[in-house]
């Protein structure tokens, strides 16, 4: 990571010029007010899939195991000790002590009703990919739990640990899933006390926190999370003292921001990968029924002039459909597609489009990414439409079989292991737009051998199909640049996760 706060020099070409700098609010309220352009459709951690509700979610409620993000190591969390009884039972005793934040004690009852609630089919959970390795869990006693696991599934402290938090049984089952979104309880750090949708989120320290959380006691009174859609408005905000943090701020932006007193400016790379999914497989007349239709778009992506002019900051290329630094993401094999028109439009010819075609490009973030893609495939004869929305209604149009090709991202929940990526779109379930029977079978036994060796092997062979077979197009590693106060004490982690229980004010 980068932190750099150096002296201020004249700003062009965008909002940021003429603001005066007043003193910044926030540490003087004790209210840390973070900004972005996306808010999460409902603030229920598993009816939910966008980073900011990932965000909420850490803030609100506490998840059984806790990974250190400095070590990597499992710590206790809700649960105090956990051991596996076979490869498919695993028991957990859990801690005493714990409320939830209206006051209802924390006991197994609670674990039991959250992921046997996650399972069923009637939950409406839009994470299932997080749980659907649970067959079920039972009450074994009053802090004791075991969960049967369908198969054996290797990472599924790491699923503890992170995308999985754990819902107050009694208040749920009375005020059920709308009611609970507007008024949610957990037992974290942070209590949510206002929702308002499509303005944001306020949150209140929670004074009840249980004192041996990993997380320890968060230090600030306030959090305020506020949805401004347009990027020069956030900026323009931070600058005159209405928001106290922002991030995904533009290369080109974020590098000028430097400059300015009272502004930190941080970045680095993270786990979010950008990539192009091709949603027409299964339709006859689509171009993209083609391999070599399919390796054209490969070959026609410029990946190192987008990190490098784009996204900046960190960003390299990527070919694959999984972050480097997860386990399982074995790469020696992947076809790196270099950036090469010539060949593309030789390949767009031998599968009879000489002259190209016209297709629909989908998005819902960084515009500017999508046109820079689109000029590329421009630059080949493939006449690329774009079609921007929001990624709630991209996720039900591509689910419907209505989209041609779409521009997203996939951050894996911060979750350090391939099945948390790879196995999500190619793993059989209701992502995988090409359910390839070799591929899913692959990464079927990666996700479940109890084999470090054999997990590596069936993941190394999968991505080399999917790759061969082009049926992505990964792009990059997102670098995230942050901005905020330079009151604030904030530190960035490469797992995407803004960490505010262990921000302070200086």
């Amino acid at each position: 990571m980068r932190s750099t706060t150096v002296p201020h020099r004249v700003l062009v070409g965008t909002t940021l010029c003429c603001l005066s700098l007043p003193a910044l609010a926030g540490k003087a309220d004790d209210t840390l007010v973070y900004a972005s352009d996306t808010e999460p459709e409902n603030v229920s951690p598993y009816h939910n899939n966008v980073r900011e509700g990932v965000i909420l979610s850490h803030l609100a409620w506490d998840t059984l195991i806790y990974r250190n993000p400095q070590t990597n190591q499992y710590q206790p969390q809700l649960a105090t000790e956990w051991h596996w009884v076979d490869p498919t039972t695993l028991d957990m005793t859990l801690r005493q002590g714990v409320t939830f934040q209206n006051g209802e004690p924390f006991d197994a009852d609670d674990v039991v009703f959250t992921f046997n609630y996650a399972v069923s089919p009637d939950s409406k959970v839009v994470t299932r990919q997080n749980v659907d390795w649970i067959e079920s869990v039972e009450k074994l006693g009053d802090f004791q739990v075991r969960f049967h696991l369908k198969q054996p599934f290797p990472a599924a402290l790491e699923y503890l640990s992170g995308p999985t938090p754990v819902y107050p049984d009694q208040y749920f089952q009375k005020v059920g899933l709308a009611e609970f979104s507007r008024h949610p309880i957990g037992t974290g750090p942070y209590r949510i006390t206002e929702v308002k949708p499509g303005e944001g989120v306020k949150l209140t320290r929670n004074p009840d926190y249980f004192a041996d959380s990993p997380l320890g006691q968060p230090k600030i009174g306030n959090i305020e999370f506020k949805v401004i859609p347009d990027q020069d408005s956030r900026v323009a905000q931070l600058m005159t003292g209405q928001v106290d943090w922002i991030w995904r701020v533009p290369a080109d932006q974020a590098e000028q921001m430097q400059g300015m007193p009272g502004i930190t400016v941080a970045s680095g790379e993270t786990m979010r990968v950008g990539y192009i999914s091709f949603d027409a497989a299964n339709r006859e007349a689509s171009p993209l029924s083609k391999l070599e239709v399919r390796q054209a778009i490969n070959y026609a992506i410029n990946r190192q002039g987008m990190a490098d002019n784009l996204v900046r900051g960190g960003s390299r290329p990527l070919y694959a459909p999984c972050f480097p630094a997860q386990f399982g993401c074995e790469t020696q094999d992947v076809v790196q597609y270099a950036y090469d028109p010539d060949k593309a439009r030789a390949l767009l010819a031998e599968a009879g489009y000489p002259d190209g075609f016209e297709i629909d490009l989908y998005a819902y973030r960084e515009r500017d990414y999508a046109e820079a893609m689109i000029g590329d495939l421009r630059n080949v004869g493939i006449r690329a439409n774009l079609r921007f929305m929001t990624s709630a209604a991209l996720l039900d149009q591509q689910r419907s079989g209505k989209t041609d090709m779409s521009f997203k991202t996939w951050g894996s929940y911060s979750v350090n292991d391939a099945s948390a990526f790879t196995s999500v779109y190619f793993g059989g379930g209701a992502d995988d737009l090409w359910q390839d029977p070799q591929v899913e079978s692959w990464l079927e036994t990666a996700d479940t051998s109890t084999d470090p060796e054999v997990r590596r092997e069936n993941y190394r062979q999968a991505l080399a199909r999917i790759s061969q077979q082009a049926y992505w197009a990964p792009l990059f590693s997102y670098s995230t640049y942050y901005a905020y106060t330079s009151d604030l004490n904030f530190t960035p982690y490469p797992d995407e996760l803004p960490r505010f229980t262990e921000a302070s004010w200086k």
